[in-house]
């Protein structure tokens, strides 16, 4: 490489790239939890579960003394069926092992008594369908201590509804982690991909569809006797129904009509639940669209400082960020923050998520000590709120340790990123897309220290997890091949870059808006690899393309901006 030329730009922390967690999908707006990488938008999501494929997990109870008959049982067994759709109990081991060796592909959540914690937990903690495990005992201190021994313990619970709280979490978990693996499509993950494609195309000036589904899930046998789920059907009804008329409960035989008022909470909830869709999808104006609609409606029908509003500033600042708007996303992140801080406790998970998304804005606006502060504070927060192998601990770790890299402190940021794959390893499954944010980013670091073979060897890793996880055109791949690319140029192999730089490109401008700052980062790094193989004149045309867009998407002291000059400026006296 000519000494004149500047390294390609490390493009692996793109806005999708997930090294950072952030809320899951939840019933409600301020019930978020971090447990990936990117910013994460609050979903307030209207969960009608049209037949048992649709749950993505089992829910099992071993108790030798188990009887519902007996109160405390029957109470817990009915705060449990507000949460989940189907409960398995179980008093013998033998027989609570045998059901649950049937399914290979489900996850499971299991509650146990404390009397038989020590005796079962050691034998079926390896259990790959098991995902979580939750002990019921009066004596929590007793097995304080043991719990932190099995990374599948999530607690130790006294009461039942920390526990359905507990579940509710998990169960979220098991939706974000439910991608297909190879070419097999596990069939909840199937059903709630086209669930949510059918009501995006419905009619919604005609309401035909919706009225039979509803009519469908009040008859099914697995809810007419549940309350619960019969009131989230109904809610359902009311939202994607008719604009003007919804239903009322008077019993299971679950009718009359009533007036919808145009400000009514409800309708903020479609909203948001449309956007976070369309968010999902990539298509960012419609998505925001959705967004700031629910907000106006909030505004009118909530108290000025309720959790929701923080939820819908925080997914109006996801989208901006997706869209490199980082100055917007930045000031809906901290009105967010600023709201968090007064209706939540000062170390609510919320709060975590706040701080971590503020530092990915300022991580990509090049401000890497408030990036740093922001992470570090994000970190103690989720220290006391999160258990001890929380993926949430391991984003907080990898973002800390992208700063670092990012401002020279190698030896920093290596700890950070080993800390952040042990915690994935532990809590994540093998092709978990984090684990291979980590490897990418692991391969970043070696790139930085000139490392160039285990540099390689980290960003391949990183792209096999990513084709098992993802589509083919996901922006997670695209940052990988242009990882590699950045390494093949270092190792003056330059048509191995250009090719992986090409296809990197290909991706990219699928997924993003035409001038997003990271197909700036491609056209760069492109221009660069034909300077390095004496072809100036295309080298000129993609820097130029290149400074452009970053001119007109980052602030005018951006670091990439002087790179990109400085790469014009050496090809021209080339010419």
């Amino acid at each position: 490489m000519d000494c004149g030329a500047s390294a390609p730009m490390p493009i692996g922390n793109l806005p999708n790239e997930r090294s950072s967690l952030l809320p899951t999908s939840s019933t409600t707006l301020n019930q978020q939890l971090d447990l990936n990488q990117n910013p994460k938008r609050d979903r307030r999501r209207i969960v009608v579960p049209l037949d048992e494929l649709v749950q993505n997990f089992l829910l099992v109870w071993l108790d030798e003394k188990f009887d519902e008959s007996v109160d405390d049982y029957g109470h817990s067994i009915k705060q449990l069926r507000r949460t989940v759709n189907k409960i398995e109990t179980f008093c013998e081991t033998d027989e609570c092992v045998e059901y649950m060796l049937q399914f290979q592909n489900q996850k499971i959540l299991l509650i146990i008594s404390g009397a038989l914690c020590n005796s079962v937990v050691p034998h079926i903690h390896n259990m790959t369908q098991l995902y979580s495990i939750y002990v019921f005992s009066q004596k929590k201190e007793k097995y304080e201590e043991w719990a932190k021994d099995w990374s599948k313990v999530k607690g130790i619970f006294t009461e039942i509804i920390p526990i359905c709280d507990a579940v509710r979490q998990s169960a979220r978990q098991c939706d974000e982690d439910s991608v297909p693996i190879g070419s097999e499509i596990e069939p909840s993950f199937m059903y709630t991909q086209l669930f949510k494609e059918i009501i995006l195309t419905i009619d919604f000036d005609k309401t035909k569809e919706v009225k039979e589904l509803v009519e469908y899930a009040r008859k099914h046998p697995g809810y007419v006797e549940n309350n619960a789920q019969l009131k989230l059907i109904n809610k359902f009804g009311e939202e994607y129904g008719d604009d003007n008329i919804t239903f009322e409960v008077i019993d299971k035989h679950d009718i009359k009509e009533k007036t919808l008022p145009p400000n009514h909470p409800s309708l903020a909830a479609s909203y948001n639940n449309i956007g976070m869709v369309y968010d999902e999808m990539g298509e960012y104006l419609k998505a925001l669209s959705s967004y700031e609609r629910s907000l106006e409606i909030q505004k009118i029908a909530l108290p000025p400082n309720h959790p929701d509003l923080a939820g819908s500033y925080n997914n109006i600042g996801l989208v901006y960020y997706n869209m490199g708007e980082y100055l917007k996303a930045l000031s809906s992140y901290e009105r967010s923050l600023e709201i968090q801080k007064i209706a939540l406790p000062p170390n609510h998970p919320d709060l975590a998520t706040s701080y971590n998304n503020i530092g990915l804005v300022y991580d990509k606006m090049g401000e890497y000590s408030k990036a740093l502060s922001s992470y570090e504070r994000s970190l103690e927060i989720r220290k006391i709120a999160l258990p001890p192998n929380h993926p949430g601990l391991a984003q907080s770790y990898n973002n800390i340790g992208m700063v670092h890299d990012k401002m020279g402190e190698y030896s920093k940021a290596l700890s950070s990123y080993e800390r952040s794959l042990e915690i994935q390893k532990i809590a994540l499954p093998p092709n978990h897309p984090d684990l291979a944010s980590s490897y990418n980013n692991i391969g970043m670091l070696y790139y930085n220290m000139g490392e160039y073979t285990k540099a390689l060897s980290s960003h391949e890793r990183s792209l096999e997890i990513k084709k098992i996880a993802l589509p083919p055109n996901h922006p997670l791949l695209a940052s990988s091949y242009g990882n590699i690319g950045n390494v093949y140029d270092k190792m003056g192999e330059y048509s191995k870059a250009l090719s992986s730089y090409e296809r990197s490109l290909e991706i990219k401008k699928i997924a993003l808006p035409p001038n997003h700052p990271d197909l700036a980062t491609f056209y760069n790094n492109i221009g660069l690899v034909y300077y390095n193989m004496d072809e100036y004149s295309k080298a000129l045309s993609y820097y130029k393309k290149a400074q452009g867009i970053f001119q007109k998407s980052l602030p005018p002291n951006h670091p990439h901006i002087a790179l990109v000059k400085r790469n014009i400026d050496n090809v021209k006296k080339k010419k």
